[in-house]
């Protein structure tokens, strides 16, 4: 954002220096006299959900961050910040943690955008508009606090080039504070349901709120707003596990918030958040893969063999979430792949790339797989979570954690206390696995030094704020302990 910036004061300087600029009809808008009619909004909103799609980044991070996976590859070297997170040696000089502030920082100012005029124009879906604005701006810092904690916040107006120089980083809880008012205000303003895919809606504004809830310890607050998600009657689980990943089961009952992606639209190594396409499932994919079902990709974020043991014998959502390369190329005679680095057999099948899409250029950074935000699953299990934590009521804990292992066709869980929230854990890690949340869920539970190779208390609960951006605001952030 700060060299396009520069680019375009620098490219203003130079017309400067003539006269030929007066008569000339400027085919731009200035940022100023936008926002005159609903299409203006629309626009910015699009725009501001664009960001969504760079998020692929976060979800596998957040797994490779985790004892779920390893960062695989090519080879030791093979994109090597990802390599660094997943030995947790990461430094301040890291391109895909930059990556992730630059994006998420894109997609608040895109929010911003819209909401620093908001009172400009008038139209009748206006109120929704601004509400959908709300919970995008609220969705991407928190991702910004969960990986980096203190970080800088504007409200309603954009960081321009400048700001930098004055503005400082923000703590935690009043960045929290931030999401929880913005999502109470999205909650109420939003509908049920959206005519067009992928907008947020009531639920899931509702359902981000009480995960911002769980992850401060509010148990009460997040039982209360989970309570109502479950309670509305808009959302289920998918009866058959099997389908629900499948590029044909998009947006189904279980989908509360979901990242549309697309393939009709090219995307390149150079600008790897202008892909419209998931690019984590061409990174996540079989390398040199020939044969049935599935398409090539990079063999990154490959699972372990202790996660795929941490699944119960009858459970059905292991061959649905993790693919055994081994079993499938035996029952399969024409498969053919090649080993990548720290191959240990496994790849995350809910997100490698399926055969039948228009293989537009980079086939492996425009796979059409959408990414399942929150599910229905994940609510049940955060509200069980809260139930049981809070002390608010273990029979209730039960019947959310039951529903969930029951469609896995597994038996109802009786335990009480300490041993409830600990089957609780263990249900979203094989239930969510895959899916990014893996790290998060043990950081924010304390159980991540005692789970993690390498992790080290005070230090990586989050991670360091790119040394390129403080050096950009002056030195005057101190950085994150540890780091």
């Amino acid at each position: 954002m700060k060299r396009i910036l520069f680019i375009l004061l620098s490219s203003l300087a130079v017309y400067a220096c003539t006269d030929d600029f007066v008569a000339v009809e400027s085919f731009n808008e200035d940022t100023e006299n936008f926002f005159n009619s609903e299409e203006d909004y629309e626009s910015a909103l699009i725009a501001a959900y664009d960001l969504l799609q760079s998020t692929y980044l976060n979800v596998l991070l957040g797994e490779i961050a985790s004892d779920n996976t390893l960062a695989g590859g090519e080879s030791a070297t093979d994109v090597q910040g990802i390599q660094e997170i997943d030995d947790m040696v990461h430094t301040p000089v890291n391109q895909q943690l930059r990556d992730v502030w630059n994006w998420m920082f894109a997609g608040v100012n895109r929010a911003n955008y819209i909401l620093e005029f908001k009172d400009k124009t008038d139209f009748s879906n206006k109120g929704v508009v601004l509400a959908e604005a709300t919970f995008l701006r609220a969705y991407y810092y928190f991702e910004l606090v969960k990986w980096f904690g203190d970080v800088p916040l504007a409200v309603d107006q954009r960081l321009l080039f400048g700001d930098q120089n004055t503005i400082e980083r923000t703590a935690a809880s009043e960045i929290y504070a931030q999401i929880e008012q913005d999502l109470i205000f999205a909650a109420a303003n939003l509908p049920n349901t959206q005519d067009e895919l992928g907008r947020a809606t009531k639920g899931a504004a509702q359902a981000l709120l009480g995960k911002a809830y769980l992850y401060q310890g509010k148990f009460q607050e997040a039982a209360t707003v989970l309570d109502e998600v479950i309670a509305s009657g808009g959302y289920d689980l998918v009866a058959d596990y099997t389908t629900i990943f499948e590029n044909d089961n998009e947006n189904n009952i279980e989908s509360v918030f979901e990242v549309q992606y697309t393939d009709v639209e090219g995307a390149g190594f150079g600008c790897l958040q202008c892909s419209e396409g998931n690019v984590a499932v061409g990174f996540n994919g079989i390398r040199n893969y020939s044969g049935p079902l599935f398409e090539s990709g990079f063999s990154f974020n490959v699972p372990t063999q202790e996660v795929f043991d941490a699944f119960e014998a009858g459970d059905v959502r292991r061959a649905v979430a993790i693919l055994d390369i081994e079993a499938w190329a035996s029952a399969n005679t024409d498969v053919s792949f090649v080993e990548g680095f720290e191959h240990t057999g496994y790849y995350n099948r809910k997100y490698i790339a399926r055969q039948g899409d228009l293989n537009t250029g980079d086939a492996n950074l425009t796979n059409p797989n959408n990414y399942r935000a929150i599910r229905f699953a994940d609510v049940l299990l955060m509200a069980a979570e809260a139930y049981s934590r809070g002390g608010l009521g273990d029979a209730t804990a039960q019947q959310y954690l039951n529903r969930v292992r029951n469609r896995a066709g597994l038996g109802n869980v009786t335990l009480t206390g300490g041993d409830l929230t600990a089957a609780i854990y263990q249900e979203r890690r094989v239930e969510l696995v895959g899916e990014g949340h893996h790290f998060f869920d043990l950081v924010r539970t304390d159980r991540a030094a005692a789970e993690i190779d390498g992790f080290t208390s005070g230090k990586n609960e989050i991670f360091p704020i790119p040394s390129i951006e403080i050096e950009l605001a002056g030195n005057r952030w101190n950085q994150n302990p540890g780091y």
